[in-house]
């Protein structure tokens, strides 16, 4: 009788262990390019609620989204965007750059803070990300602006792993928009 009581654990345990987890994992960056800050902060990340959700999803030829069977992120999504965004633009230039909460006791020089609208892994094997993302400047070292932006990433086939280096390709296509508008 008593190992009967482990039952319940021995299933969930189970069921739990058959999802395979994928990163978000952006390329690496090359190069460096001199930008007007000398510290970046990078926001918590806005996504729609299905793209914060642990599913991977993509969409079918209906156009409904489904997530992929035994498939999910290793990460919250809206904490691994933020971190790969941070990651990107602090490798891709001379900015000190760290996500919210800027851990120093002098604020960051500016901010960006990135809003998607859309992160879909389409029927026809493309991601598409679009959104906008804004640049702040407390001491007006840079120009505050909104940016829009349109990203799409051609997917090999609509596995997670192809829609995990989609994501990546397109975290690291922004983070250079990023880079470039600070640039200016």
């Amino acid at each position: 009788m008593p190992m009967f009581r482990y039952i319940p654990l021995v299933l969930v345990l189970a069921a739990c262990g058959t999802d395979q987890r994928y990163l978000i994992d952006p390329p690496q960056v090359a190069g460096s390019a001199r930008v007007q800050v000398a510290t970046l902060e990078v926001r918590d990340v806005s996504l729609p609620a299905y793209a914060e959700a642990s599913e991977i999803l993509v969409e079918g030829p209906d156009g409904g989204l489904s997530p992929i069977q035994n498939a999910l992120w290793a990460d919250d999504p809206v904490r691994a965007m933020t971190l790969a965004i941070a990651e990107q633009v602090a490798a891709g230039s001379s900015a000190t750059v760290a996500p919210e909460p800027w851990p120093l006791q002098e604020d960051a020089q500016a901010e960006v803070t990135v809003t998607v609208a859309q992160l879909v892994a389409q029927a026809d094997g493309t991601l598409r990300m679009t959104g906008q993302y804004a640049l702040s400047s407390y001491d007006r070292i840079v120009r505050e602006r909104i940016v829009p932006f349109s990203i799409a990433q051609p997917m090999r086939d609509n596995s997670p792993n192809a829609v995990a280096a989609a994501t990546g390709a397109a975290i690291s296509q922004l983070s250079a928009d990023i880079i470039g508008s600070l640039a200016r």
